[in-house]
């Protein structure tokens, strides 16, 4: 970005304003609604309200909060005064939070009345933390959001920070250990907005979005607040763990026109008794996938259901929204689709050379939205972010016409035969079956010490366990028949669900983990 002096709120916060989008809706939460003008105005006021808690430009808050209109006013408040918001997951454990508010040194922690307890408990005896203040009501007796927001007389102007300058954390969802602090600069939001939200998926104006995915989830918090907010849309927001009768009853009831989701809560949907015309949104226009890559059969299943396409989409918590789809009016079922403008890609064998078309090699992306590094992990940032380049740790193929599709993740890819084999081909072959829901393969081992896939899957009717032998050989000549012989599961272990992060990706490590240890701890 050419400008240095630049921040991020009054771009997409007072531009709305001074657009003429002053008495517009910009947020829906079940309880109220929030107009452009009275997010700036609140937004405004969160700088002097900090202020007088000793909280100072470049310090950090801790946002534990969920999905309500007092999430973007907090988020872009503290972005205005050059406080650093914090956004952390709403479904961790106390000894997590610890972690994460220790590491991060917040100096408040604002949390929605709900998880209250488990915060208090999390946040004593640190030292760095000055205050929780509740949020969405709660007891009188300690710091509560309205009852700040409401002394402050008038807001401030807008601090004076640079385009370069860190604006907000996401945490990593941790699907290979413990989250990272991933950081990323005030120029950020507005080359993701423009780039995957107007260029690629192309949100209007008249737009009422409704994502099912997180705001603290990088897929979340471009989806529901950056992408909308940069053409002057509506956003709906959810406050609960959506369920298929939730979700269609939010579509239907503020009649979405834009849907973000993540795959398993697609094909739940597509399983639920409710999964039918009637219950939709008649206003929908767009319907779309990431967080975890789509498997072709549940974008097909809704196609036909719906007669809309569901756009598969690939982002990353580095990236901070996505980088490569399908395109909107070109979906190709089972692949990632081609970059979004703004974005390089390449793909790079172990040694870090590229690799010709329709070879395996790990994804690479350079673009302005990259963030600048991980906080206080030094080694990690230097493997991550080489140069202008951002390692994805994914696996991809690329045609000769650009299209990519998915492998796995680098550490999920194991060797069968000599032949490299794709966790991800072989769960989609697996849910491709009628029976089952959902499927996670990890390698193990078998007695002569060679490795081969092992399945475990969440079936569709749980009662069908008593028949395992013989639906085991069914679903080994299923996947043989849809995608090669050498890849299908040795075993199948049947189970009531898989591990997951609380963004829905399956945690893999975890159930191979689970392997290398009862099979000698040696891959």
């Amino acid at each position: 970005m050419a400008l240095r002096d630049y921040n991020a709120a009054v771009d997409f916060v007072d531009r709305n304003v001074a657009e003429g989008r002053g008495d517009k809706t910009a947020f829906i939460d079940p309880a109220r609604n929030l107009t452009y003008g009275e997010l700036r105005d609140a937004a405004a006021r969160i700088a002097p309200m900090l202020a007088r808690m000793g909280i100072e430009p470049e310090n950090r808050i801790a946002l534990v909060l969920l999905d309500t209109v007092d999430f973007p006013v907090l988020f872009w408040g503290a972005i205005r005064a050059g406080i650093v918001p914090v956004l952390v997951n709403t479904r961790l454990t106390v000894d997590q939070y610890r972690y994460l508010f220790e590491d991060s040194r917040a100096k408040a922690v604002f949390v929605s009345t709900a998880l209250l307890p488990v915060i208090q408990e999390a946040g004593k005896d640190l030292p760095h933390l000055k205050t929780i203040v509740v949020v969405g009501g709660g007891p009188t007796s300690m710091p509560r959001l309205d009852i700040l927001l409401a002394a402050e007389n008038e807001g401030s102007a807008p601090a004076r920070t640079s385009a370069d300058e860190v604006a907000y954390w996401l945490y990593s969802s941790g699907t290979t250990g413990m989250p990272k602090g991933v950081m990323h600069v005030h120029s950020n939001p507005m080359v993701m907005a423009k780039n995957a939200g107007q260029r690629r998926i192309g949100y209007r104006e008249d737009d009422i979005v409704f994502s099912a995915a997180k705001l603290f989830f990088s897929y979340g918090l471009g989806n529901a607040i950056f992408c909308p907010m940069l053409v002057g849309a509506t956003s709906v927001f959810y406050p609960e763990r959506p369920t298929p009768q939730t979700v269609f009853e939010m579509l239907r009831g503020y009649q979405a026109t834009m849907f973000f989701a993540v795959p398993t809560l697609y094909a739940a949907m597509l399983s639920d008794p409710e999964c039918k015309a009637e219950n939709m949104s008649s206003r929908l226009r767009l319907c779309f996938s990431a967080g975890e890559p789509l498997p072709a059969h549940v974008g097909l299943t809704w196609k036909q259901r719906f007669g809309l396409d569901i756009v598969n989409g690939v982002g990353s918590t580095e990236m901070g929204h996505l980088f490569l789809t399908n395109l909107p009016n070109a979906v190709e079922y089972g692949t990632s689709g081609v970059a979004v403008d703004g974005y390089d890609l390449r793909l790079v064998d172990d040694t870090g050379n590229d690799v010709g078309d329709n070879e395996i090699g790990e994804l690479l992306v350079c673009g302005d939205s990259a963030a600048v590094g991980y906080w206080n992990q030094r080694e990690k940032s230097r493997y991550t972010f080489v140069g202008k380049w951002t390692r994805t740790g994914d696996k991809y193929l690329r045609r000769q016409d650009g299209v990519y599709t998915y492998c796995g993740r680098t550490d999920d890819m194991f060797k069968v035969s000599g032949i490299w084999v794709s966790p991800f081909e072989v769960e989609d072959a697996l849910i491709s079956h009628p029976k089952v829901l959902e499927a996670a393969v990890v390698p193990s081992k078998d007695d002569n010490g060679l490795i081969k896939p092992k399945a475990f899957v969440v079936l569709r009717d749980r009662r069908e366990n008593d028949a395992s032998r013989a639906l085991y050989d069914e679903l080994k000549v299923h996947v043989k028949r849809t995608i090669g012989p050498w890849k299908y599961p040795r075993w199948i272990e049947f189970v009531d669900n898989l591990p997951k992060t609380a963004t829905g990706k399956i945690q893999r490590f975890m159930l191979r983990d689970k392997e290398l240890v009862a099979h000698g701890g040696e891959r």
